[in-house]
């Protein structure tokens, strides 16, 4: 497919004279885990084993406080949810290596959400750069693309530590568009199954942010975040912009 005939009108304007107008899409920013990966319970399962191992948990209804408080971050890095749970850095630095290291050790588990990889596929043959982004951090990062074996799928991976801060913040978003050498961030489509990434890519004024169901949150959650649209799955983004999912 011809990438000038892949457009979207971007969804919020600065000034509302502004006459509306098609821009092309040269960037979809992704997020991995719960919109394109499937975690099958791992994180809540490294949590867990985390948050014990440093002496977090005292009581059945402590972990459940907690895991209520991880399902509600889903997406930020690791060490600022257990800096949100401890004011003891010593402590909080523990838990997040426990996290890491359990998760990393189980990546076998991980599979592509229905679709996903199909989507990549696509994006890719409309001239689309694709940027995965994640809370995880660099060795987990590459450990799970090299499972999947997207490495010549994507064109880059970022975690937190690449762009400074995490989400909700823009920082994930924007170093994707110089990383990839997108013109704007009108051009640039974010997707993720959170309020936090849909927090980010406002943040970052993509073009279009876009909620998926396969992961933490609701489509009332996504929508009064101010997601564009919600999709059931990623597998449903390439038909929303117009590519075909013909397989």
């Amino acid at each position: 497919m011809d990438a000038e005939t892949l457009t979207i009108e971007p969804a919020r304007r600065i000034d509302d004279d502004v006459e509306f107008y098609d821009v092309p899409v040269e960037l979809a920013v992704l997020d991995l885990t719960g919109t394109t990966v499937r975690d099958a319970g791992l994180a809540e399962a490294a949590f867990t084993r985390a948050a014990e191992h440093v002496g977090l948990v005292q009581s059945e209804d402590s972990l459940t406080s907690m895991l209520t408080y991880l399902h509600d971050a889903t997406g930020r890095s690791t060490i600022d949810v257990f800096r949100s749970l401890t004011a003891d850095e010593a402590t909080a630095q523990s838990a997040a290596a426990a996290f890491d290291a359990e998760y990393l050790e189980n990546i076998g588990s991980l599979e592509a959400v229905d679709g996903a990889e199909h989507t990549l596929h696509l994006l890719r043959d409309a001239e689309v750069s694709i940027a995965l982004t994640t809370g995880l951090p660099r060795d987990t990062v590459n450990a799970i693309v090299a499972h999947l074996g997207w490495q010549e799928s994507i064109d880059v991976a970022l975690c937190a530590a690449d762009a400074g801060r995490g989400i909700p913040f823009p920082d994930l978003p924007l170093t994707a568009l110089m990383r990839t050498g997108a013109q704007s961030v009108d051009s640039m489509v974010v997707v993720g199954d959170t309020v936090n990434h849909v927090r980010s890519g406002l943040a970052a004024g993509a073009g279009l942010v876009v909620g998926v169901l396969t992961g933490a949150h609701s489509a009332e959650q996504l929508h009064q975040a101010g997601a564009d649209d919600v999709l059931g799955s990623i597998a449903m983004l390439p038909a929303m912009l117009g590519v075909s999912s013909d397989v």
